[in-house]
């Protein structure tokens, strides 16, 4: 028997609850972060502030028109979102902005530039639960055959998109589209034995980028990495002596952290934070403000925000009985754990730094919208599922 609901009655106040609460994160960060930037610029204090409410504002509302279109017609949108994005990001390649070397802007008419490899991410989401639903629609037997098969098909979808962004170079949403690829792997039910073979080829392909390093760093750095990249791996290294390099960033950002101790020094007090001594210290380096300004107490409380906000994800996924919506909210989960992962780790010095925005934290238009479509996307498989009294549809 189904028990009736409303889509208000139904709707997942708790994930709006989080998000609120990371919003409010947001302006307090960004207001204290970009003290230095409307000083030397000379703009009103607020300038970065009301520009993220209108973001917001505008993210909530293609939030909330995510929501109501039935998130089952996506797939009869699936391929055209997908060519469609891939076309972005063609447009980007050949006639995109270049902006301090790198190639992902696009500028429109009348319209404000924009980095169309942002809402490929939600294009790359749709277009792969879309496959792994046509692919486990028919169940076939366990085979390894069958695995290559569908990981076979997974990249073909994948890749192309990830090769054009990584082209830009755009290594951090590059690896973004890696963590949904290998999300939507994992939710199509490969065997162990696929996965420990894509684990020996990824380790694999790692030692033998060291060894090209070692051994023909000629070659290596000419043709295989960028020299950005490749000084934001030594900075990541060694901090300590990369300071007048790459490694500023993360160095004075360890810094201001390690400065906030356990209560912080307070709003605005932040030595680091106030100093300018981080560049896009509102945007990519937003956690060393409230690291610093919050300290551990403030940066443990947006942790766990976090983790509820994707504990609600985890939840509407396995409670959906619709596997296209599980494998919607699967993506979105791989979309979001990989950024919030990427962005803290780099500031704090476990991972390189990427350039990745803090999800609904860091200032920022595109990335900023395209995280409230993905929640919105959520919502919609949450309002639709239907649930039963005494057991599922058969």
């Amino acid at each position: 028997m189904q028990e009736r609901k409303s889509a208000f009655q139904q709707l997942d106040y708790s994930l709006l609850f989080f998000l609120f609460v990371l919003m409010c994160f947001s302006l307090v960060a960004i207001y204290s972060a970009s003290t230095s930037t409307v000083e030397q610029y000379g703009m009103a204090p607020t300038h970065y502030v009301r520009l993220q409410i209108i973001w917001f504002g505008i993210g909530v509302i293609l939030m909330l028109g995510a929501m109501l279109v039935d998130y089952d017609l996506f797939k009869n949108f699936s391929i055209p979102l997908y060519i469609l994005g891939v076309g972005l990001l063609l447009v980007v390649h050949f006639f995109g902005d270049e902006i301090n070397g790198a190639q992902r802007w696009i500028t429109a008419p009348g319209l404000p530039r924009f980095q169309p490899s942002e809402f490929v991410k939600i294009f790359v989401i749709i277009a792969l639960a879309h496959l792994i639903y046509t692919i486990t629609k028919k169940p076939k037997e366990k085979s390894f055959k069958n695995d290559l098969l569908v990981v076979g098909k997974i990249l073909a979808v994948g890749l192309p998109p990830f090769a054009l962004i990584l082209v830009q170079p755009d290594l951090g949403t590059a690896l973004v589209i890696a963590a949904i690829i290998f999300i939507m792997i994992l939710m199509a039910g490969v065997t162990f034995r696929m996965l420990g073979l894509m684990a020996a080829l990824g380790t694999g392909f790692i030692g033998s980028m060291v060894w090209m390093h070692n051994n023909h760093f000629a070659f290596f750095s000419t043709y295989l990495i960028e020299p950005h990249q490749l000084s934001r791996i030594y900075s990541w290294l060694d901090p300590g002596a990369n300071i007048g390099a790459a490694g500023y960033q993360l160095y004075h950002a360890m810094q201001g952290i390690g400065a906030g101790q356990l209560y912080g020094t307070g709003l605005f007090e932040g030595v680091k934070a106030q100093s300018g001594a981080i560049p896009e210290l509102h945007t990519d380096f937003i956690f060393a403000v409230i690291g610093e300004e919050f300290g551990f107490v403030g940066a443990t409380v947006l942790i766990v925000v976090y983790f509820l906000l994707l504990y609600r994800l985890v939840i509407i996924a396995f409670t959906c009985n619709n596997t296209f919506g599980t494998y919607l909210v699967a993506g979105t989960l791989g979309l979001l754990v990989f950024q919030i992962f990427q962005n803290i780790g780099m500031t704090v010095g476990l991972v390189p730094i990427t350039g990745l925005a803090l999800p609904f934290v860091s200032y920022g238009g595109s990335a900023l919208i395209t995280n409230m479509l993905a929640i919105g996307i959520v919502l919609n498989v949450n309002v639709r599922t239907k649930h039963y009294m005494f057991g599922e549809e058969e």
